[in-house]
């Protein structure tokens, strides 16, 4: 192979790979928020955002109602909120006994979203696209189209947003405060309840929002989502559990080494691929790739 051809099979692919990467990073924060604060993997991450997703649909496609794409979103959001308080309230009381216990109850709460979907829209395979101008443009060897726009718009929205709440609020003070040292916090009369809730609200938020972004690009089942989750529970990894902008970058990576290995490998290997990775990044790397290079820092 050429060094032209080259340049023009690895430029559409890092470019795609790091539109992918953008939502596996969006749905790596959502992880990551969860796990910070309340030191649980919410397994029932992907299985709410599946929900949330379904909700839009139903909202929006008349068969629940017939509303307004932004307005079947506003209400999604407002549904994903409160199912993410219910599930906190239920694993709230095993949150201070044991991490591993809470990580296992989320499991069920999982379980029982993904019942939910299938009762209420069945398991049959729906399309839920965007409502976004169709247009794109070249740059080079790169195609750029108006969805791989959106994608990066709403990316850089909510790492900007996200920063903001954490470095310049008191509600990011206090999550800062709980990541670092719980008990500290709470021997100074912190409520950890309310910042554990505010986490697993933004996580709640930032998966649906990774969901809405992705199904647009393969299909709407009560599996998709949460099968995606895959690849931003990588992310997270290879970022590190313990900070923020290692699960943005972790997702670009992530987003960038499963395209490269479709296409000079097989994509028939990708989940076997991406449980490689995390195994080889928990035992060489624990606290992910980029510690050292951005550290500990929420």
């Amino acid at each position: 192979m050429s060094v032209a051809g080259f340049i023009r099979d690895i430029l559409p692919l890092l470019w795609s790979g790091l539109i992918s990467g953008c939502l596996y990073g969006v749905g790596a924060l959502g992880l990551v928020m969860v796990f910070k604060s309340s030191r649980v993997v919410n397994f029932s991450h992907g299985n709410l955002a599946c929900l949330g997703a379904f909700v839009v649909y139903g909202f929006s496609s008349g068969s629940l109602l017939s509303l307004s794409w932004g307005s079947a979103v506003a209400l999604a959001l407002g549904i994903a909120a409160a199912i993410a308080v219910m599930s906190y309230a239920l694993i709230a009381p095993i949150v201070f006994k044991s991490d591993l216990a809470s990580t296992i109850a989320t499991l069920g709460v999982g379980l029982i979203l993904q019942g939910a979907v299938q009762l209420v829209f069945g398991a049959d395979i729906v399309n839920l696209d965007l409502p976004l101008p169709r247009f794109s443009f070249s740059l080079g060897a790169i195609r750029v189209s108006s969805y791989d726009l959106a994608v990066l718009v709403v990316t850089l929205a909510i790492v900007g947003g996200l920063f903001v709440i954490i470095e310049r609020t008191k509600l990011g003070v206090a999550f800062r405060a709980v990541s670092t040292n719980p008990f500290a916090c709470e021997v100074c009369g912190l409520n950890l309840r309310s910042v554990h809730l505010f986490s697993w609200l933004a996580g709640a938020v930032l998966g649906l929002v990774a969901a809405l972004l992705i199904v647009p690009t393969t299909f709407l089942s009560s599996t998709t989502v949460p099968s995606f989750m895959l690849q931003a529970f990588t992310a997270a990894v290879v970022g590190g559990f313990s900070s923020l902008p290692g699960a943005a970058v972790g997702g670009v990576l992530v987003g960038i080494a499963m395209n490269l290995f479709s296409f000079y490998v097989s994509p028939e290997f990708m989940n076997t691929f991406l449980l490689g990775v995390i195994l080889l990044t928990l035992n060489f790397f624990p606290n992910g790739l980029l510690e050292r290079a951005i550290g500990g820092r929420v």
